[in-house]
């Protein structure tokens, strides 16, 4: 496992679980949680659940992460659209697991340039990519000019 020298941390709290609530240590978050009613819960309006956390987490992250692949490439990629997509359900080995699907959108680039932009930047910079490697399934499309 590789080491880091941390520059941010981010620290939240979460009490109740998946019918609780999440809050960031600096206030900057504040969830009310439900569990989905298409995994048998309540699906409060109203509240979110990790997954939606974890997609708005990966969408921003994965979007910085393009922009900065793209200015070392003196391309420009600040108004790429980055959606990301975290399902959930049972594992075939059992419990829960994730799997992701990122779309890359920005009209402005080349299709073949924002391929190239976005595998560099899942491959090689963006560290949720990093922390979904080889434990979760992510794909993702890319669609420009």
């Amino acid at each position: 496992m590789d080491k880091i020298k941390a520059l941010f941390t981010a620290t939240a709290t979460a009490t109740g679980g998946r019918n609780g609530r999440t809050e960031a240590s600096d206030g900057s978050v504040k969830a009310d949680l439900s569990v989905p009613k298409e995994m048998g819960g309540p699906g409060k309006a109203g509240t979110t659940t990790p997954e939606h956390l974890f997609a708005a987490g990966y969408a921003a992250c994965f979007g910085g992460a393009l922009d900065f692949v793209a200015k070392q490439h003196k391309k420009d990629a600040s108004r790429a659209r980055v959606t990301c997509a975290v399902s959930i359900g049972p594992r075939d080995g059992g419990g829960f697991g994730l799997a992701v699907r990122l779309h890359v959108e920005d009209r402005s680039l080349p299709q073949s340039e924002l391929a190239a932009l976005a595998k560099e930047a899942h491959e090689k910079i963006c560290p949720y990519s990093h922390a979904t490697r080889g434990n979760v399934n992510v794909a993702f499309e890319a669609v420009g000019s």
